[in-house]
């Protein structure tokens, strides 16, 4: 199959430090080659990747240095290179929201978009009445809630390689934060269950400039006041075994209806239980009493985490491969693929190639008819 994967410019592919989105685009990526499809990946010339890569952009947006750049002129750009080669593909898939939807209505029947983020915004509702033809994929099945009727193909959860992350047997002793300092991600609320639990709490995290100032009016003053509390800034990959593997239980104390979470499964893959606020996806991702604990207070997530060390750490590292490998993700988006393959139409032979049926003399003079 010859499949097109469309991400967004706004990290490299993978990311270097933080960023969802165009981690699982590398994963699916080369999860798809390794199963021994023909992947191109258009991106940022900074991509790292086993398909065949096209080039939009000199590097991904974030860390570049520029201080005068246009995402949306990046985007557009990498739009007419899709454009320019629909034709070459079986499979387009998009990662990009909604904004390839006038472009490619010719070819909506060989797109698939993934949709990475909420739904619960004013406008989108009559972006998807209007474009219906575009199939849709979830990352979880209550990321749907706010467009029921929107054309949904499937529901395909998220997964990395099995060997991107070590597994650990013995956990250092501290709990965990990952993620973004945003007030959605609710970083004081693991803040105020490690002191309860007077246990450490290191925290790993990317500070957004639009929320530097809830990070220095509500978290910071946590943060420097409290000897239990590390916080250890933005880290990428190859930094997370050590750090999620060395933690007792990873906190995710989410206040929003999370489409995903990846950082649960990155924790799992490690053997660390999660205990999460049962918000959006969470209870899809977290088996209650198993890969983790589902809490609604914070008293509930202080007795959780003060029991997360009982849990079978193998045992959620297995679940992790059975469930949320890159293997396991890449199967199920060929299913979605293939279904979409089957749906399409026969295109209408061009003029040129229709066959003219023979005459009854015509067939006989060439011997076909008695």
């Amino acid at each position: 199959m010859k499949i097109a994967q469309v991400p967004p410019l706004y990290e490299t592919v993978p990311p270097k430090l933080y960023g969802g989105t165009e981690r699982v685009v590398a994963h699916l990526t080369d999860g798809l080659v390794d199963l021994g499809h023909e992947v191109t990946l258009f991106g940022a010339a900074d991509a790292e990747t086993r398909a065949r890569l096209i080039p939009v952009r000199d590097q991904a947006i974030r860390l570049d240095p520029s201080p005068l750049k246009s995402d949306l002129a990046a985007h557009m750009a990498m739009l007419a290179e899709v454009l320019k080669r629909a034709d070459d593909f079986d499979i387009i898939h998009f990662h990009t929201d909604m904004i390839h939807f006038p472009f490619f209505d010719r070819w909506a029947d060989k797109t698939l978009t993934t949709l990475h983020g909420r739904l619960d915004l004013k406008d989108l509702p009559a972006v998807y009445d209007r474009w219906p033809q575009f199939g849709l994929v979830s990352i979880s099945d209550d990321q749907r809630r706010p467009l029921p009727l929107a054309n949904w193909k499937a529901t395909v959860h998220h997964g990395m390689p099995s060997e991107l992350y070590r597994y650990s047997e013995k956990p250092q002793g501290y709990l965990a934060f990952l993620g973004r300092i945003s007030p959605e991600k609710g970083p004081e609320r693991a803040i105020e269950i490690a002191t309860k639990l007077n246990k450490p709490l290191k925290m790993a995290a990317k500070i957004d400039p639009q929320d530097r100032p809830y990070w220095d009016a509500v978290v910071r003053p946590l943060v420097e006041g409290n000897p239990l509390v590390e916080f250890v800034g933005e880290i990428g990959d190859h930094q997370k075994s050590v750090f999620l593997g060395g933690a007792e239980a990873l906190l995710f104390p989410v206040n929003w209806p999370e489409p995903f979470g990846l950082v649960m499964i990155e924790a799992m893959a490690c053997g660390t239980p999660v205990v999460a606020f049962s918000h959006g996806s969470v209870p899809e991702i977290v088996e209650d009493g198993a890969t983790g604990y589902l809490v609604e207070t914070v008293e509930q997530a202080v007795a959780a985490a003060g029991r997360a060390h009982l849990l079978d750490r193998e045992a959620i590292r297995a679940r992790f491969e059975l469930r949320f490998s890159a293997t396991a993700m890449a199967r199920r988006y060929l299913d979605v693929y293939g279904d979409l393959l089957a749906r399409r139409p026969f295109a209408e032979a061009p003029l040129d190639d229709v066959v003219t049926p023979l005459r009854p003399a015509e067939a006989r003079s060439f011997g076909i008819l008695a």
